[in-house]
């Protein structure tokens, strides 16, 4: 066995120590450290090795990625558990090493515990790590398990922590503390990813920004409870980690038996925010299953009729919509069983004669006669206690005994741990998806899970209920994997790359309205690339917030993600769908390079202002994006990011953004560059000298297109 690993790629470098006995130490995790050989790993260990002072033990304590007391490791444990009240504490020894193509795979055996600990870390093309760890018992008795974590250090240069709250309509709000010696916790307890989940906690040096300082973050992807940690002590030592927050109960180990985490994935970037985005994208877009093709413009009946489904109104709808060039047609809530609104009907997903009395194929016939791909509205994993399901099966309720949760939007949730509960839905979701030329499901997750446990048995049940969801969404791609899949959960509730292993988009948040989701789909994109977020148009007056936008600023912030509208455009006026029209067709011009280009974000220090930018090769595109007014007046100049130094771009307005002069400024004349001639800079010069900002009303965008002009003399 080799004494060090190094694994390298896209300008990272990740170096472990295995010179044990006990589990690999991380030698190293940030900037390439180049090819080096085994005398050289040798020496960065030993140039990086503390000095051995002597607190918890003589020697120098070697934090492992499952940091164990036994090295003398008295911060938070990688693994606490007990057999009946012993093997409290591991000690593995290593007992295998084996490599790959990217990664590596370390057994661990604690004879005297019980236990085996296969360890697997990985080192993407991108630059992107992750790891995961499984945990086998092998003595008698029950090892029941409380948490496995694992943890990545960092270095002490980093002095500030960002991760996220939030809450429905308000979505991965950030908040940065300062990253001082102790133990920050944050634990989900919601049964999903939850609105205010840490989502990506970045640790990095002071001040570090979108496009400066240097940054790690992590991020653990599941989609039930999880936790992430951040932990510096007195005596050296800086970790990020995460894992899954089990339950008391959830996981006890018979010999023989399993449990293995979720992947956490990490990312380290040298040049702010922007890098750690661009690894996470990276790594996502290589996916074999990633959304390759256009993503369609889509139009989602919610905030149009709600619950007034009716074939002639719908079929209008169908009609405006394709007119300003949508490509699909997604039915929202209300097609199915009792529900004419949120208090039934959830579980009969049986199309209801009622409102649909010769089924679905009516509406799904005009859809596709138009040209557009037909989706559908599901909550499976949900049930209505008004419903035809909760009367035939009230056993197959999640509870904790025989003690029902209280309800939450009317509604409990599905125990799909039980085998008949989940062939239930598997069937009926095949069912509609077999007998209706459906394209797409908007899968939606509207409660958090409160006193979920198996009513049979009592005991807490929210890691079987993730990973049923898991099996069934498996299943259901499996059998038909032309239909893509939205993961919503009262809009933004459960956004993990776990989830988004299984679906082909997620829903940012149930507010769309525009000024909200300037700051949403940023921070959304940290994470997930702007193919796979869901952004729409809404109704000139918002349904959460009744802000009243122009269009202009709807849909062009809008853009900047997956396309859709959720509007009633039978009310818009001829000059509104039109307007629309010009959007849409910009969209379906730059989604390939929205899509696939590098996302990067300016340092705008005036906070009235933001600047978000796609870059590609051969296009660019920004949108000053104005939320308030200016302190200063006129305001600054913002540079460029992200553009070829040497090359020389041809930069001007793009229509249809606002057009800085008396109907989108302040007052005044235009900017002199701000003409549809506009100017030729270079990509070094719009990056430092930069463009001076315009005079906008709050609640504005101006877009910017930056196209190759030739090389610069």
């Amino acid at each position: 066995m080799a004494d060090f690993v190094h694994l390298s790629a896209a300008g990272v470098s990740l170096v472990l120590d295995f010179r044990g006995p006990s589990l690999p130490a991380v030698v190293h995790w940030g900037e390439a450290l180049g090819d080096l050989g085994p005398e050289q790993l040798a020496e960065v260990a030993l140039a990086t090795e503390p000095q051995p002072i002597g607190f918890s033990a003589d020697t120098p304590v070697r934090v492992s990625i499952v940091p164990e007391q036994s090295a003398g490791w008295l911060g938070h444990p990688g693994l606490a558990g007990h057999r009946d009240g012993t093997a409290w504490s591991s000690a593995f020894t290593v007992s295998g090493v084996d490599r790959s193509a990217h990664g590596v795979r370390v057994r661990g055996f604690d004879g005297t515990a019980g236990l085996e600990l296969a360890i697997e870390i990985e080192l993407h093309p991108a630059g992107v790590l992750r790891a995961r760890a499984r945990l086998t018992s092998t003595a008698p008795g029950t090892y029941w398990l409380d948490h496995l974590t694992l943890f990545l250090p960092v270095p002490s240069e980093t002095t500030e922590l960002l991760d996220f709250t939030g809450h429905h309509l308000r979505e991965r709000s950030p908040q940065r503390t300062a990253f001082t010696h102790g133990l920050r916790v944050r634990e989900n307890r919601t049964g999903r990813t939850g609105y205010d989940s840490a989502y990506l906690l970045c640790a990095g040096t002071a001040g570090f920004g979108n496009r400066y300082g240097r940054v790690w973050g992590v991020h653990t992807a599941f989609s039930g409870n999880s936790r992430t940690v951040a932990e510096r002590n007195y005596h050296g030592h800086s970790a990020l980690g995460g894992g899954e927050l089990l339950l008391p109960g959830e996981i006890g180990l018979r010999p023989g038996e399993s449990y293995t985490t979720p992947w956490v994935f990490a990312a380290f970037g040298g040049q702010g925010l922007d890098s750690v985005s661009e690894r996470f994208h990276s790594y996502l877009r290589s996916r074999p299953g990633h959304p390759t093709r256009p993503r369609p413009v889509v139009v989602n009946t919610w905030e149009a009729v709600y619950f007034d489904h009716d074939l002639g109104r719908l079929t209008e709808l169908a009609k405006a919509a394709a007119t300003v060039g949508a490509e699909r047609f997604v039915l929202d809530d209300g097609w199915f069983g009792s529900r004419r609104d949120d208090t039934s009907g959830l579980g009969d997903w049986t199309v209801s004669p009622d409102v649909w009395p010769d089924g679905l194929d009516p509406l799904i016939s005009v859809v596709r006669d138009l040209g557009m791909e037909f989706g559908l509205w599901v909550e499976p994993e949900m049930i209505s206690p008004d419903s035809d399901l909760a009367r035939a099966h009230p056993d197959w309720i999640m509870a904790t005994g025989d003690r029902l949760p209280p309800t939450a939007r009317a509604q409990q949730v599905l125990d799909l741990h039980n085998p008949s509960a989940w062939a239930y839905l598997r069937d009926r979701l095949d069912a509609l998806l077999s007998d209706h030329d459906i394209g797409y499901l908007k899968w939606d997750h509207n409660r958090d899970l409160v006193d979920a446990g198996h009513p049979a048995s009592g005991r807490a049940g929210v890691h079987d209920q993730t990973h049923a969801v898991y099996r069934l969404l498996d299943e259901l791609r499996a059998r038909h994997p032309g239909v893509e899949i939205e993961s919503c959960s009262s809009g933004g509730g459960r956004v993990d790359l776990e989830i988004l292993a299984r679906t082909d988009r997620i829903w940012a948040s149930d507010c769309i309205d525009a000024h909200e989701r300037v700051a949403i789909q940023r921070w959304t994109s940290l994470l997930v690339p702007l193919e796979l977020i869901g952004s729409h148009v809404g109704a000139p007056r918002s349904h959460t917030t009744h802000r009243e936008l122009p269009l202009d600023m709807r849909a062009g912030t809008a853009i900047w993600g997956h396309l859709g509208i959720e509007w009633d455009l039978t009310r818009a006026t001829s000059e509104e769908l039109t307007r629309l029209g010009e959007w849409v067709a910009l969209y379906k011009e730059v989604r390939s390079l929205l899509h696939t280009g590098t996302l990067v974000h300016g340092d705008v220090a005036d906070p009235a202002y933001s600047l978000t930018g796609v870059v590609s090769e051969s296009d660019a595109l920004f949108a000053v994006t104005a939320t308030a007014t200016s302190e200063a007046y006129p305001p600054g100049a913002v540079a460029l990011p992200g553009l070829a130094p040497d090359r020389l771009y041809h930069v001007r307005p793009q229509p249809p953004g606002d057009v800085p002069d008396g109907n989108a400024a302040a007052w005044g004349a235009a900017l002199p560059w701000c003409t549809p001639a506009g100017l030729r800079l270079s990509g070094r010069t719009l990056g430092t000298a930069g463009l001076r900002l315009p005079v906008l009303y709050p609640d504005r965008v101006l877009l910017i297109r930056a196209t190759p002009a030739g090389e610069p003399t």
